[in-house]
């Protein structure tokens, strides 16, 4: 999924983040100058369903606007086939490669 909250914003004529977090406070959704950032600037780790209602009332828009899914990215992520057709085993990785303690 991509992020496109500033583009959003940019056609309703948001330019700025502290724009956009004063809009935001006026509709009743208090962000924090970090949060704001990280939703400003790229891809929010996570966001509340909550936030995401009134995001969306303050740039009109409904939350499919602002979040574009990228279906190259996840093909890439499948296993690939092998020249007989048949898929690549996949083999776990359990825990990590650690020396062995001192005798």
């Amino acid at each position: 999924m991509r992020w496109n909250m500033r583009m959003k914003a940019a056609e309703i004529g948001i330019w700025k983040s502290t724009e956009m977090r004063r809009r935001l406070a006026e509709a009743g959704l208090d962000i924090s100058h970090g949060k704001m950032s990280a939703l400003w600037i790229g891809n929010p780790t996570t966001i509340r369903l909550e936030d995401l209602d009134v995001i969306c009332a303050v740039l009109q828009c409904a939350p499919t606007d602002l979040l574009i899914c990228e279906p190259d990215k996840v093909a890439a992520l499948r296993p690939r086939e092998t020249e007989t057709g048949t898929q690549t085993p996949i083999t776990p990785r359990l825990g990590r490669h650690r020396s062995v303690p001192p005798a």
